[in-house]
């Protein structure tokens, strides 16, 4: 196997103190890591940030900034975990029928208060998933009345965050040029340069 230079890989996030998600377990830990690292990532891509840039929509004209992804992945923690698998019957997190973009478009309200009630969502959404028997348990998904299992939501959420981390990714980068790998630290994220 040939070995590839260090510098080819992409460059670390400064800073970066996630967990290595697990190479090797069962369905349920490699699923439940993958999407905690996902969490970690974007926190990560927020560190740092002063709290009034954190409402920057720095990509026109898009309305996408990192506090609206922040409501939003909070919103999509209650939605999928605790509404919907859990049937729980919790307030909706920022949305109304007659302001459904809220989420992103509506950033009053302060940014460290937002990732005070996103990590306590991440927590209550990791206490519903360790008390599941297994990941073929369902809940109902709203929309179409139809079951829905616990193993596609986790498959769903971790597309979610690395949707949205991608999107942090551009948007760090415009607010300070901070850039960083996105990918796991367990491998190469990206093809090694053309030898030629």
């Amino acid at each position: 196997m040939n070995e590839i230079p260090e510098a080819n890989y992409s460059k670390k996030w400064d800073g970066d103190s996630r967990s290595a998600p697990v190479l090797v377990g069962d369905e349920r830990e490699i699923l439940t890591a993958s999407l905690d690292w996902h969490r970690e990532t974007f926190a990560l891509k927020c560190s740092g940030v002063p709290k009034e840039r954190l409402s920057d929509k720095g990509v026109p004209p898009s309305v996408l900034s990192l506090h609206g992804i922040l409501r939003h992945l909070t919103g999509v923690e209650r939605w999928w975990f605790r509404i919907q698998f859990a049937g729980e019957d919790v307030p909706l997190l920022y949305y109304s029928d007659d302001d459904p973009d809220q989420d992103f478009e509506d950033l009053g309200g302060d940014a460290g208060e937002a990732f005070a009630v996103w990590r306590a969502e991440c927590e209550r959404s990791r206490e519903i998933v360790a008390a599941a028997r297994s990941l073929d348990e369902t809940g109902v998904q709203r929309s179409t009345g139809r079951p829905i299992a616990l193993r596609r939501i986790l498959v769903d959420m971790i597309a979610e965050y690395a949707r949205h981390n991608g999107h942090a990714d551009l948007l760090r980068e415009r607010i300070d040029g901070v850039t960083g790998r996105a990918g796991p630290a367990t491998g190469r994220c990206r093809p090694p340069r053309s030898r030629g």
